[in-house]
């Protein structure tokens, strides 16, 4: 495979601290990239920006909301269509939290939204569905963080 560039992405799974539900958004008919699928908030960096000034600016963008950073999920690697090196995303997944989501302003780039348990999620989306395992992490992340390590993340930024 000839050598190539890379874009950088981050994903923010987003649950509402008054109730637990996580948000699900539905992707545009018209996205060049998997158009009608559920998702949860994403989006690429721009030149000279790190992941949380995107978490920040891509959550205001296409959610119209501020979230606070809760942890990290994971780390991704695909490619958007062909596995060619124009393609390929790397990419960190953030848990963040908002209030209660009232507020909520999808961008054009979602055509619907749900707010949903973990169990509802569980139903809800198709089988093997990669939210599945965001979710799975975000709970055991809310279930199993200590109070006081989450309230140490809470003042700082992940980036060194």
């Amino acid at each position: 495979m000839a050598a190539g560039r890379f874009t950088a992405m981050v994903g923010m799974l987003v649950w509402r601290r008054s109730d637990g539900r996580y948000l699900l958004l539905r992707r545009s008919e018209s996205r060049d990239y998997g158009a009608g699928e559920w998702e949860s908030c994403s989006g690429r960096l721009e030149q000279g920006e790190g992941f949380l000034q995107a978490v920040r600016r891509e959550s205001r963008e296409e959610l119209g909301l501020d979230v606070r950073v809760e942890c990290i999920l994971g780390t991704t690697h695909f490619y958007r269509g062909a596995a060619e090196p124009g393609n390929e995303t790397v990419g960190v997944s953030f848990g963040c939290s908002a209030d209660d989501g009232s507020g909520l302003a999808l961008s054009d780039e979602h055509s619907e939204h749900r707010w949903a348990t973990a169990a509802e999620a569980a139903t809800f989306l198709p089988s093997g569905h990669w939210l599945h395992a965001a979710i799975g992490r975000a709970e055991a992340f809310r279930t199993l963080m200590p109070v006081a390590l989450s309230e140490f993340y809470r003042k700082g930024d992940f980036e060194l």
